[in-house]
């Protein structure tokens, strides 16, 4: 079994639980946050979608520039609609899964960068990113959404087992 085929299913795993906690997302409180240092709903569920694409940029390109030199940086998504949410999740996904099912185990061990204004900010091996950067960033963020959602007296999908919100699920 090869590396990306190990992944494939962890990786269907922590799309579904992130989508059931997207959906959950009201639109009525996307302008709101916990603190004046926290990003918005709106924000964090945009970062969750465009998350779900790094997958991809780390398997198909060596390094991603997150402010190219020249060129504007990279704008967060913001939301406007929870329809809009999830399309835009939905096809990050699907491109995702795509790139990580061609993957061959021999493009693992390849550097990734990540630049800001063509300066490198961090390099590691393409295996590392996408565990580190990939899967467990969006599975933190996910989590930080999860509060919200709590907080905000939305219920709270189950992910890793029940929560408290869908305890006989």
């Amino acid at each position: 079994m090869s590396v990306s085929e190990a992944l494939l299913s962890e990786f269907d795993q922590e799309m579904a639980n992130t989508r059931k906690t997207l959906e959950r997302v009201p639109e009525n409180k996307f302008g709101w946050k916990p603190h004046e240092k926290s990003g918005t709903m709106a924000w964090l569920a945009g970062h969750l979608t465009d998350l779900s694409s790094w997958t991809m940029y780390t398997i198909k390109q060596d390094a991603i520039d997150i402010a190219p030199p020249g060129e504007p940086p990279m704008a967060p998504f913001i939301p406007k609609t929870v329809k809009e949410l999830l399309e835009r999740f939905d096809k990050n996904a699907a491109d995702a899964r795509q790139a990580l099912a061609g993957l061959k185990d021999s493009e693992l061990g390849k550097p990734w960068s990540l630049l800001q204004g063509g300066q490198k900010l961090m390099t590691m091996p393409k295996s590392v990113c996408l565990r580190f950067w990939c899967f467990n960033h969006l599975i933190h963020h996910r989590a930080q959404l999860g509060v919200y959602l709590r907080l905000n007296n939305v219920a709270v999908p189950a992910t890793y087992g029940p929560s408290a919100d869908e305890q006989g699920m």
